[in-house]
């Protein structure tokens, strides 16, 4: 029961921060142009920033070696998702406008904006490389194949622009960690005035993220949110076939427990904040990709604490 308790008060935590964001947005303190400029300081300043100060404060040259070859755990599972998302799409009959947005959505994650967040209030510092090898897998995924599905619904035919591409995928978080790593391999060691300046640019990270999470419900609507077949799919791919796939998958392994739950915990996050911008973009369904991202939002809350205690149960 303790473990139920301690994760619904990580879970509390992050909702504080998302309500004021959202009574704020209701409150009309943001216009339509917040969102984007809270997402650019979070993804491109404030993380990589984190990312340096913790992979170096918190991280040996041993440790962050055992690390990429576990790799291959989030990219087994994204790939049996992907192939699922067909069948399940199959099965309830989704129509065809929004196939390719529904399997996107299905076998992507929302790592960064939710997921860290979550983690950080979980476990602590220790989680962040672990987060970050599932964010490396999941961004991968999400810019390649996920953009190519949405394509296919907006526009019908397919141009993947490949430099557009590799530079969303070596994104500034994923930079700032590559960085952080480098300085722990080679045992690179910054000022003290730099380590204290990045130290408090990425605490900006978890209530900047927090924000934006609650700006974008409030932009989506709750009022819109709606359970039919479009949207019982997203959430039985976000919150039950994605987590007990990686549970297969990781129990049996012999990677860190730590590892094990914050893989499990990331793939059972909600729906990727992009997929709304990047359906917009290429004249997809961007209101159902909006509404998705509200309910899966909203639903983790609910979903995360009852998940950890079942992690904690079997791991």
């Amino acid at each position: 029961m303790s473990v139920f308790f301690s994760s619904v008060s990580g879970v509390l935590i992050i909702l504080i921060m998302v309500a004021i964001g959202y009574i704020l947005a209701e409150k009309k303190w943001f216009d339509e142009n917040s969102t984007l400029l809270l997402s650019k300081l979070v993804t491109q300043i404030a993380l990589p920033a984190y990312m340096v100060t913790t992979i170096m404060r918190d991280f040996s040259a041993h440790e962050l070696k055992t690390l990429l070859p576990d790799l291959r755990y989030p990219v087994i599972s994204m790939l049996i998702l992907f192939a699922l998302s067909f069948a399940v799409s199959n099965a309830l009959r989704i129509k065809k406008a929004h196939r390719g947005l529904f399997s996107s959505m299905f076998f992507n994650s929302n790592t960064v904006f939710v997921g860290l967040p979550i983690n950080l209030a979980l476990f602590g510092d220790k989680s962040l490389p672990y987060v970050l090898v599932y964010y490396m897998a999941n961004t991968t995924f999400f810019w390649t194949l996920g953009v190519y599905l949405i394509q296919k619904d907006g526009m019908g035919k397919v141009k993947i622009n490949v430099w557009s591409t590799i530079k969303k995928i070596f994104s500034p978080p994923l930079m700032g960690f590559v960085v952080g790593v480098i300085f722990v391999m080679l045992n690179v060691k910054l000022p003290a005035f730099i380590i204290s300046d990045l130290d408090y640019i990425g605490g900006l990270t978890i209530p900047l993220s927090m924000l934006f999470i609650g700006i974008s419900v409030s932009n989506a609507g709750i009022s819109r949110m709606r359970l039919d077949r479009d949207s019982l799919g997203i959430i039985l791919g976000r919150f039950i076939f994605s987590p007990i796939l990686m549970m297969l998958l990781v129990i049996p392994s012999q990677m860190s427990d730590l590892m094990k739950q914050v893989f499990i915990l990331q793939s059972a996050m909600p729906v990727m904040t992009n997929a709304p911008v990047v359906s917009k973009l290429y004249d997809a369904d961007a209101d159902y990709a909006a509404i998705m991202v509200t309910e899966t939002t909203l639903l983790s809350i609910i979903v995360v604490p009852i998940l950890m205690v079942i992690i904690k149960t079997m791991i």
